[in-house]
């Protein structure tokens, strides 16, 4: 592996990281020890937390975005010509990311439009954490998956008896 893949391997986890982790810390921490302030205090604490969650959300799907694809089409893409499951999958992996990175954004954004996501944020940060978790899941299938080496895979005998 070359150092400049490895160290987009690293930026694409970090990435994940930060907003997977984030979005698990603001439903069961952050939000849970929130509630517990006075409405004036409550807002305040939003105000200025979202405006410095805004920026790292920015640069994280920034890191996401620009790492994946460039592990995508300059690292596996290759490995994986012809593997229509691999590709399907990483298609679906794909667009989950962009909806995670529409919510991500709109939970402690500004704008107007969106302001039926952060009157239901525990339900949005939920189904956040949820696709996360499907994301990753699939990720972790395609690691371990190994290169496509053609054809299509070898029942075992035990299998058709």
């Amino acid at each position: 592996m070359e150092p400049i893949e490895i160290i987009s391997r690293i930026v694409h986890i970090l990435g994940a990281i930060t907003l997977f982790g984030g979005a698990i810390f603001t439903r069961w921490a952050l939000m849970p020890a929130a509630e517990k302030l006075p409405e004036a205090e409550h807002e305040t604490l939003k105000e200025h937390l979202f405006k410095k969650w805004r920026m790292i959300v920015g640069i994280a799907i920034a890191m996401l975005i620009f790492s994946g694809f460039y592990n995508y089409l300059a690292v596996t893409i290759n490995e994986h010509r012809g593997d229509k499951l691999y590709n399907a999958l990483m298609g679906i992996k794909i667009l989950l990311a962009f909806v995670v990175f529409f919510f991500a954004s709109a939970l402690p954004g500004r704008t107007k439009s969106l302001e039926w996501v952060r009157k239901n944020a525990k339900t949005w940060t939920i189904v956040t954490i949820l696709l996360a978790t499907v994301i990753v899941s699939i990720a972790s299938f395609l690691k371990t998956r190994g290169p496509y080496t053609g054809g299509t895979p070898e029942i075992p005998v035990e299998a058709t008896e």
